[in-house]
């Protein structure tokens, strides 16, 4: 009885407000959760988790030692995916994170990646820019990707000491130059001898994510694995 109640009240609410997908801002149909089955179907995946040597471990090769990487879709501008990560971002809707997480956890489940990481940690957001937005982007990511792999997500290991500018139209060089000091491990009892996924919501040239692996290997972690909502290779 709770929940045909619980079922005729969300009717009833979304009779007034509709819930519209945020890719192609339609509206969702009963069932559907923030994106629609049509988008999440559309949308452009890159398969990498079934391809080891994809593009995204091959750019990352080299620069650092990696067990895997890999991302949910493909970036392009003004595509729809630009537009979730915009939504997710700037608009006060980690909802998109959580849900993106969960249904990529359930693909990189069924391919047993799950038995290959032993915690997830988000890229993280320097504390007064935290504040400002609400949450941190790629943690709503790990959230969900820990509800699927059944592997626990931690805000509290890796944080940024420094506040750096934004990483947009700078170059390769700056990018790297604009991050390469700014990480910090709190906890590395915590990453010793783990094999940890490092999750962020879009890759470009990896400085970020480089800066990143590179603590976490000091610390101690036995390895480093990457994994985000989308890559793009503009910044080539």
């Amino acid at each position: 009885m709770k929940f045909f109640a619980t079922e005729i009240l969300t009717d009833f609410i979304t009779l007034f407000y509709p819930r519209y997908c945020f890719a192609c801002n339609h509206g969702l149909a009963k069932g559907e959760e923030t994106v629609c089955t049509a988008c999440m179907l559309e949308l452009p995946r890159t398969d990498y988790h079934v391809n080891p040597e994809n593009a995204l471990f091959m750019r990352l090769q080299g620069r650092v030692p990696l067990q895997f990487a890999t991302a949910f879709f493909l970036f392009r501008k003004r595509g729809k995916v630009q537009r979730l990560l915009h939504q997710l971002k700037y608009n006060n809707h980690p909802e998109i994170g959580e849900t993106l997480g969960r249904v990529y956890g359930e693909d990189l489940r069924q391919h047993h990646f799950d038995e290959r990481i032993d915690a997830i940690i988000p890229v993280p957001l320097h504390a007064s820019r935290k504040r400002r937005r609400g949450y941190n982007q790629s943690m709503e990511f790990g959230k969900g990707l820990s509800q699927s792999l059944e592997r626990p997500c931690h805000d509290d290991i890796l944080v940024r000491i420094t506040k750096t500018e934004t990483q947009t139209r700078k170059t390769k060089l700056m990018r790297w130059q604009n991050v390469k000091e700014v990480f910090h491990v709190a906890k590395p009892e915590e990453v010793y001898q783990k094999n940890v996924l490092l999750v962020d919501d879009v890759i470009t040239t990896g400085a970020t994510i480089e800066a990143c692996v590179n603590m976490l290997l000091t610390a101690g972690c036995r390895s480093v694995s990457i994994a985000s909502i989308a890559y793009t290779d503009e910044g080539k």
